[in-house]
């Protein structure tokens, strides 16, 4: 007697598992998942055997055939409607000495059959001629795995080649269980060698049935009867069949362009012709899924009334009127000239601005869809064109994946944070882009999972960025770039008002009579508690508002709650900013200049101190490059001026100059703040203190000409957050005033001036 073991057992219908092989199949049978559990619970083997009767559903011991084979479970997926499917390795053959049912599975007590060899003579003989005839069935047979047959042709040992030859060859279940019960290795070779001459006569009959009937059949009957015989072949498989065919019809009445129909037809011809259980038929099936999903034909129709979209934007926004007059100008040719290419717009301002915002704004005004894509971080280029099929989980780019999203052609499609990507040895995202972006191109983009081509050129592209310097120049120039400012306090005060307040109050649960908020709190909570270009930490403050206000009805002590000026210091704190606390008085020695940030302008303190020394320099604050230059371009202008202004020129051999911009930790560059820090040497020369009440920005150079700057309106803004009513800006720059908002521009005494003579007049006390 030999050793016996323990296993739970599996009934297969209608096929029978060798040793050798890796098999995959599906399980649903309630006494089935029992078995596995069991299986999966111990030493993952499980002994698999025939069912005798393949239709039957509920089945005893009796209906079992109890020669099978042990196997290792080597991988489990879980199915929908609570089924497994099971990828198992057969180790070797086994007979059922007993079976019983327990907790719903069945256990069998199992004796493993050892091959008992014969004649090695004769066993290689009959191995040999096994082959040749196995050789011949796989030629004419383009079912057989081609694989499989290379691996049978190296073959040497004549048990594994009997386990796997009977795997792949399509006999019945009663002729694989002759096999496999069978112990003599001369007898399996004998049994093995009758089938392989059945089915080499079969294949020889199919062949010259075949040649014969292709003679004399038409090319719709040759269709029909190929159909017919590849639908029985797929029924005796298990596939679905029906499944293929309703695909087919979906493909042909999607209404895809025809290159695009003819490559779904042809992969669905490639699955069709797979079994269910292959990786490759997965792969295949979501190929043609994606297909299916994305939109080929359906748009979305135009709001026709220019006045209906700009009311809604005028609804969604306050200000923004160079947005809005361009979508208006959009909408008014889109009308005249249908079919035109859309514009690739780029928003660039501050943080807060409402630029992401006004792009799902402009897709509700002309009734269409929107997707929003953050382009922050995105290193890979295959997140914009996506993976080959090829690759184990591979999936259309971002692009594809939004269009599929919004289920039409032609939406609003926001790439956000532009200006935030970057590249690594994967490639640059930019790159591809370049291709999205270009209007002459995107009417044929290539993702590379789609591997057709795709029309991007009805989809109105939106960019957003808080800065164009780091957009590469070829992404950028097919941009049409539209720059969103800061906001005035006027502009800030009716944000609140008319969207902030409601919003946070309705976040937060205030109902109107509970909740009220006055126009002096509100202009309190921006000038003394928010300092920003955009509205973001004004939202964040009214939102505080709304919270305290919800705590103090929660307590039952108050049934409403209205904030003004008094109480606001009791419910969010002590002020953070002081209106003009920047205006102290005048220094000797400090000036005070204006700087273009990606969150908005900012004023910037330069303090420089002379020390008796050797004439050497010191540069601190973080200073970049460029406005190291700028400072040692003043520096130079007025020692080579240095009599014009009363310095003796020795001095400067004998004083060490300091220059420092507060707010070290911070980085700064750039060249406007030249006469900021020319101002600021010669007040520490010639002692005389520089105003408080003024600002400046402007290149120098090395003769005294001041250059222009960019960001105007952002320093304006900057400067009148700040109290201060004049700015000293380059000549060159009187051009870029009409950007700074009516109310900015007249409080503010703009002095343009052409030379640092001028700066130098305006700017020090007694000069």
């Amino acid at each position: 007697m030999g050793n016996f073991i323990q296993l739970p057992l599996l009934a297969m219908r209608g096929r029978v598992i060798f040793p050798d092989t890796t098999v995959s199949f599906d399980v649903g049978r309630m006494i089935s998942l029992t078995a596995v559990k069991y299986a999966t619970a111990h030493d993952s083997r499980i002994f698999v055997c025939a069912q005798k009767q393949s239709e039957k559903e509920e089945i005893s011991e009796s209906d079992i055939y109890t020669v099978g084979t042990v196997v290792k479970l080597r991988q489990i997926t879980r199915l929908p409607g609570n089924n497994l499917r099971l990828s198992v390795e057969g180790l070797f053959r086994a007979k059922a000495k007993q079976v019983s049912k327990e907790d719903g599975a069945f256990i069998a007590t199992v004796e493993e059959i050892k091959s008992v060899h014969g004649e090695k003579t004769l066993e290689q003989a009959y191995l040999r001629t096994s082959k040749e005839i196995l050789k011949e069935i796989t030629s004419g047979d383009s079912r057989f795995p081609k694989d499989a047959a290379v691996n049978l042709e190296k073959c040497t040992e004549p048990d594994v080649f009997i386990n796997i030859a009977s795997h792949y060859m399509q006999i019945s279940v009663e002729r694989k269980q002759q096999v496999l019960e069978c112990a003599r290795i001369l007898e399996r070779l004998e049994i093995m060698d009758k089938f392989l001459n059945d089915e080499l006569e079969i294949s020889r009959l199919e062949r010259k049935i075949s040649a014969a009937v292709r003679q004399n059949i038409d090319k719709n009957q040759k269709e029909y009867f190929l159909r017919e015989q590849l639908k029985a072949i797929h029924t005796e498989l298990g596939d679905d069949v029906e499944e293929k065919e309703e695909l087919e019809e979906k493909i042909k009445a999607k209404g895809m362009p025809e290159e695009v129909e003819e490559k779904a037809l042809k992969e669905l011809s490639r699955m069709s012709r797979m079994q269910s259980s292959s990786p490759d038929y997965n792969v295949l099936r979501l190929y043609i899924d994606w297909l299916l999903d994305l939109a080929w034909n359906e748009k979305t129709e135009d709001t026709e009334k220019l006045a209906d979209a700009v009311k809604i934007l005028n609804a969604d926004h306050y200000g923004l009127e160079k947005i809005k007059e361009r979508i208006t100008e959009y909408l008014a040719v889109l009308k005249r000239t249908e079919g035109r290419t859309a514009p690739i717009l780029c928003f660039v301002g501050p943080p807060g601005v409402g630029k992401t915002s006004i792009a799902s704004s402009i897709a509700r005004s002309l009734g269409r869809k929107f997707v929003r894509m953050s382009l922050g971080g995105v290193k890979d280029e295959a997140e914009i064109r996506g993976h080959r099929k090829t690759y184990i989980g591979a999936m259309p780019g971002r692009i594809i994946n939004g269009i599929k999203k919004a289920g039409s052609i032609n939406p609003v499609f926001l790439l956000d944070e532009i200006d935030k990507i970057s590249s690594d040895m994967r490639g640059d995202p930019a790159d591809a882009l370049l291709e999205v972006l270009d209007p002459a191109q995107n009417s044929t983009f290539l993702d590379r999972y789609l591997e057709v081509p795709y029309d991007l050129s009805k989809v109105l592209f939106i960019t957003t960025a808080n800065t164009l310097e780091t957009i590469p120049a070829p992404l950028l120039d097919r941009l049409e770039v539209i720059e969103l400012g800061g906001y005035t306090t006027v502009e800030k005060k009716e944000i609140a008002k008319r969207y902030l307040v409601p919003k946070k109050q309705e976040a937060n649960g205030l109902k109107s009579g509970e909740f009220s908020i006055t126009d002096g709190a509100v202009l309190s909570i921006i000038e003394n508690y928010t300092r920003e270009a955009g509205v973001r930490n004004l939202e964040r403050m009214i939102d505080s508002v709304c919270r305290k206000a919800a705590v103090r009805l929660a307590d039952g002590k108050q049934q409403s709650v209205r904030v003004n000026e008094k109480n606001l210091q009791d419910i969010l704190g002590a002020k953070k900013f002081e209106k003009d606390t920047s205006l102290g008085a005048d220094e000797v020695g400090a000036a005070t200049g204006l700087a273009w940030t990606s969150v908005g302008g900012t004023t910037l303190t330069i303090e420089v101190s002379a020390m008796h020394g050797k004439g050497d320099v010191m540069l601190t604050g973080k200073l970049g490059d460029v406005m190291k230059e700028s400072a040692r371009a003043a520096i130079s202008y007025i020692r080579s001026n240095s009599a014009s202004y009363g310095i003796e020129s020795e001095v400067f051999e004998k004083t060490d100059i300091h220059i420092h911009v507060p707010e070290g930790a911070t980085p700064k560059d750039g060249p406007s703040a030249g006469i900021t820090m020319a101002t600021a040497i010669l007040s520490a020369f010639t002692k005389k203190p520089v105003r408080k009440s003024i600002a400046m920005t402007g290149e120098i150079t090395l003769r005294g000409k001041v250059l222009p700057i960019g960001g105007l309106k952002e320093k304006a803004l900057a400067a009148y957050r700040l109290g201060i009513r004049d700015v000293i800006i380059p000549a060159d720059n009187k051009k870029d005033l009409e950007e700074v908002p009516e109310p900015v521009r007249g409080d503010i005494n703009f002095i343009p001036v052409t030379d640092v003579d001028a700066v130098f007049k305006n700017a020090i006390i007694g000069l």
